[in-house]
């Protein structure tokens, strides 16, 4: 009766005003239903705009990761998400480019998803995996990260400027950097399919899975120059002619990642020497290389014998041993005191591991930078034997390393050229150099040339000569300068050459980014690092600087992987740790896991990945080292570098950024000795697939875990190769 008054009304003259109300009414009406029915999947992915509502790390005995992520999905009414699978089942057959649809994880957030949509870069073409995978109908999305520049530095800000964000419940959660539109998103899902909105006529991005639990995967061996010695980015095939060199002078990784497996040495690969046994003698023939076997004729500080290479202890390159040659440093300088305010050295060159072995017993942690135009392979020899070694070319980019963070920096019989190209190499060391920090330069036979341009170098950057000698017994010059400590003296200069940096010039931004000709200033500011010398090694490793943000999730950090790595890690695991002395954390945040392992008498790299917040300066403040990287591309260094790998929820935040996922299991395979481990803790939706590509590796499985839909893996590689 009453619709049939409300007609009537209509029907009057006056009822234009009646009409314009009910068409308002029924508008009204059709949104309320289409919001209440309309599809959740539109929304599926979203930002986390905090993480003050994850609590901090707990200490728990427990192997497995109990993450606060799941405990924000149990909100979510089991209806929501039946609507969310129910509705891509409906659009499956709108997918594009045959990628199969995959509910996303869902994470709340005060942002809508329409703001979070609008800050990702569109869907480019989806290339192919290429290699040796071969996968049903999957195509991987184009990285979000794209690659960084390689000669521009335009990605200068990609590493952040030291601010440590929110951790999650157990340590393992990391946010991007201030201005990124990415953070704290669900980002264990990689791949993705557009899907189009009929309300709105846009498109939306469903993610699938890192790795396609459907794919199939067949391996062959790398048929590269440098077979066994395998390097992705240095050794370049591509455009390779008699008149070039074959390690190419700047990092150059392939368009798509290798995907192929290095084969082992021709003369087999037995299990390294364990350590501390190492230190004098390893297997050649894991080793062994033709101009390695050149190189040992004129170097009597390497001795081949039987099927060992001999390290004689005290013999060096340095005449009358390297104790003569470290024990005259500190008379030089007497403020030099290793193993106490030097704790973290970098060798350049990495000629004679014997100075590193020497510094060791000294409490000195030293990382060895191996050039790219070492074919003697002496990094290799160097990472055989237990020592911390990477290889990166020095010639135009930055080191992957942030600013003021090395105690000292050593070339021993070094013929770099520091004075040419504007002085940028030695720039560069003034860089990563700690202010108030050392660089010992020991050469042979200097032209007076070289020497007056070095002088006029130093002098223009403020270095202090605290000594020059030539040492009679070593026939070595020695001369050790200083840099400042303050920033009183670059005023005092007449010359404003090399200028100082522009305000703006981020220090500690090193991944592809060109070397400066400019000086940067030394800290100041309470927040900055590098205002102050750490305290001395061993009380380093358990002090908080002001600078660091949120020291208490740095301390809960070192009492979380202390807990676990006492109590599963190194119990429950079935690890024997006499055999482990090389470790890489794949995705350190403060060191705590490497803290947590030094009583055991190994030493670990710490990979701070460069979409992750910049804690590798606190790291390094600790005591510890580590290195910059993307893992988008291989690592730098030699295959079968590592005795265990350590990613805590790594693949899970890879950010959507690399095209093809496997291609980093692959690069684990190649960095990792065969008998070698992996542990690897994240998601179950993740791990399940994971082991599968283990197995298709013909690793063995040793431990498998899960709960909460967390989980862990324990592996071993074994020597299988196709």
């Amino acid at each position: 009766m009453a619709l049939a008054r409300f007609g009537r009304q209509v029907k009057r003259q006056h009822g234009v005003c009646v009409k314009m109300t009910a068409v308002a009414i029924l508008g009204l009406c059709f949104i309320f239903v289409w919001s209440m029915f309309s599809s959740p999947s539109t929304s599926v992915t979203v930002q986390r705009e905090s993480f003050d509502d994850i609590a901090e790390p707990v200490a728990s005995g427990t192997m497995v990761s109990k993450s606060k992520g799941n405990e924000l999905e149990k909100h979510d009414s089991n209806d929501h998400k039946k609507k969310v699978e129910s509705d891509l089942k409906k659009k499956d057959e709108k997918k594009v480019n045959g990628s199969l649809p995959s509910p996303a994880h869902e994470h709340k957030s005060g942002k809508k998803n329409e703001k979070h949509v609008s800050n990702r870069k569109k869907d480019k073409d989806k290339p192919k995996v290429s290699g040796e995978v071969s996968k049903e109908n999957q195509k991987q999305e184009e990285s979000q990260g794209e690659e960084a520049e390689k000669e521009t530095g335009e990605d200068e800000e990609v590493v952040v400027d030291g601010k440590e964000e929110g951790l999650d419940g157990e340590g393992e959660e990391k946010v991007e950097m201030e201005g990124d539109a990415d953070v704290g998103e669900s980002v264990d899902q990689q791949t993705e399919e557009v899907v189009e909105n009929e309300n709105e006529g846009k498109k939306r991005k469903i993610k699938g899975p890192v790795f396609d639990p459907k794919a199939h995967y067949s391996w062959k061996l790398c048929s590269t120059r440098s077979k066994h010695n395998y390097i992705p980015c240095i050794d370049v095939e591509s455009g390779f002619t008699r008149l070039q060199s074959y390690r190419h002078g700047e990092r150059t990784c392939p368009k798509a990642p290798p995907m192929c497996l290095v084969p082992l040495p021709h003369g087999g690969y037995d299990s390294p020497v364990r350590w501390p046994e190492s230190n004098l003698k390893i297997l050649y023939k894991n080793v062994a290389h033709p101009k390695l076997a050149a190189y040992m004729k004129n170097h009597n500080w390497l001795i081949k014998s039987e099927e060992y290479l001999m390290f004689p202890q005290n013999q060096s390159e340095f005449k009358g041993g390297v104790i003569h040659y470290l024990e005259s440093i500190e008379e030089m300088v007497p403020d030099i005191e290793w193993g106490k305010n030097i704790r973290v050295v970098l060798d350049v060159g990495c000629s004679d591991s014997s100075f590193v072995a020497s510094l060791l017993d000294k409490d000195v942690l030293t990382l060895s930078l191996g050039l790219k135009d070492d074919l003697v392979d002496l990094a290799q020899v160097s990472l055989e034997r237990g020592f911390a070694t990477i290889v990166s070319p020095f010639a135009r980019r930055r080191l992957p390393f942030p600013s003021g963070v090395f105690d000292a920096i050593h070339c021993g019989q070094c013929t770099i050229p520091w004075h040419s190209h504007e002085g940028k190499l030695l720039l560069e060391i003034n860089r990563i150099l700690r202010p108030g920090g050392y660089f010992i330069l020991s050469t042979k036979h200097d032209s007076i040339e070289a020497e007056e341009a070095m002088n006029t170098l130093t002098s223009s950057i403020c270095w202090n000569v605290l000594a020059h000698k030539t040492d009679d017994v070593s026939e070595v010059g020695v001369k050790i300068y200083q840099k400042p400590d303050s920033n009183d003296i670059y005023t005092l200069r007449r010359r404003k050459n090399p200028p100082l940096c522009k305000e703006q010039e981020n220090p500690d931004a090193a991944w592809y980014v060109p070397m400066k000709t400019c000086l940067h200033t030394i800290p100041s500011a309470i927040e900055q690092h590098g205002t102050e010398w750490p305290e001395e090694w061993p009380k380093r490793l358990e002090t908080y600087p002001e600078w660091l943000n949120n020291n208490e999730k740095a301390i809960d950090d070192t009492k979380y992987w202390k807990n676990i790595v006492d109590k599963s890690y190194l119990t429950g695991m079935g690890i024997d740790w006499s055999t482990i002395r090389n470790v890489m954390d794949m995705k350190a945040i403060y060191g705590g896991f490497a803290a947590a392992l030094l009583q055991q008498k190994i030493w670990v790299m710490n990979v701070v990945p460069i979409h992750a917040p910049d804690t590798l300066p606190f790291i390094f403040e600790r005591g510890l080292v580590g290195i910059y990287h993307d893992w988008c591309e291989p690592f730098g260094t030699y295959p079968r570098s590592y005795d265990l790998l350590h990613a805590d929820h790594f693949f899970s935040r890879l950010k959507n950024r690399c095209k093809h996922p496997v291609s980093i299991v692959v690069e684990m395979d190649r960095i990792l000795r065969p008998g070698g481990w992996v542990i690897v803790r994240d998601k179950v939706e993740i791990l399940d697939p994971f082991e599968a590509i283990l197995r298709s590796l013909h690793w063995e499985i040793r431990m498998t875990y899960s709960q909460n839909k967390e989980g862990i893996i324990c592996a071993q590689k074994t020597t299988w190769r196709p």
